[in-house]
């Protein structure tokens, strides 16, 4: 946390000093943008030569002060609307290689735009490297906390991102239907002993409780309307508000604006307001 703060002081008072310039002026944080997590570190800062200049500089200081060593050789410049020949050259410059979106942050795919089958596949092979890896002497109760427990649980933390594609939870229910019937012998073929759709209904209602991946994803990203409307001091909160409500409008699903990210979860504002209340 203390070599993170060194970093984040070292680019606010280069941009103080009119070294380095935001990207986008907000009201709410004039922080130069950066993501720090362990080792990986997202900076996020204009195409331009002198302020790339800046930043190797800053690293160099950061590098001295802190005994922390920035790899180049592992770092990636990725560029937003600008041409070929220009970032070859900034990387050139950097010392450093040119990457492309998606890129992966954090164990989730980051893009300007929605994630693509194929950009989950590192999740639906998680699920298929479980199935082998999970016991085959579990009695059908055992499989069904199993279900429960680890296969449902595996697409949390990307369905409290992103809208789940269909063909990926169709798969990964393919391996959940799999294992709760089958275990985890990935060649057994003997038949379900129930309609999935019963499966999935709560205890209470005759089913085995397992749950329903598409609905708990939406339960998921509902959480973030639930910070929006409350306006939690949140970044990306704050920005938003900014951006596209600063008139005082509020957001429509028939009216969506903003990236993929930001429209997934409006879309989902119908479901929100017939469960929240409101405080005039």
């Amino acid at each position: 946390m203390l070599t993170a703060d060194v970093l984040q002081s070292l680019l606010n008072h280069a941009k103080e000093d009119g070294l380095l310039q935001l990207l986008i002026l907000c009201q709410h944080n004039q922080d130069f943008p950066i993501l720090q997590y362990a080792d990986d570190t997202l900076i996020f800062m204009e195409a331009c030569d002198s302020q790339l200049f800046e930043l190797k500089r800053l690293l160099q200081v950061f590098s001295v002060s802190t005994g922390l060593k920035v790899n180049y050789s592992k770092s990636t410049l990725v560029p937003i609307n600008v041409d070929d020949q220009r970032t070859n050259a900034l990387a050139q410059s950097f010392g450093c290689e040119v990457g492309s979106f998606p890129f992966t942050y954090l164990g989730l795919p980051l893009g300007v735009n929605k994630p693509k089958v194929i950009d989950c596949l590192p999740l639906v092979k998680k699920c298929e490297q479980r199935l082998s890896a999970t016991s085959a002497f579990l009695l059908q109760a055992g499989r069904l906390e199993v279900t429960n427990s680890i296969f449902t649980a595996l697409p949390m933390y990307f369905m409290s991102t992103f809208k789940l594609h269909k063909t990926v939870v169709k798969q990964i229910d393919k391996y959940r239907k799999h294992y709760l019937w089958r275990g985890s012998d990935i060649n057994a073929r003997s038949a379900p002993k129930a309609a999935w759709e019963l499966v999935r209904l709560s205890k209470k209602e005759g089913g085995l409780g397992v749950l329903n991946l598409e609905t708990h994803n939406d339960a998921l990203l509902l959480k973030n309307l639930h910070n929006f409307f409350n306006r939690q001091d949140i970044p990306w909160v704050h920005l938003i508000w900014e951006s596209y409500y600063n008139d005082g409008s509020l957001p429509s699903s028939s009216k969506r604006k903003g990236s993929f990210w930001w429209r997934d979860k409006i879309s989902l504002s119908k479901h929100f307001f017939m469960m929240a209340t409101r405080n005039i």
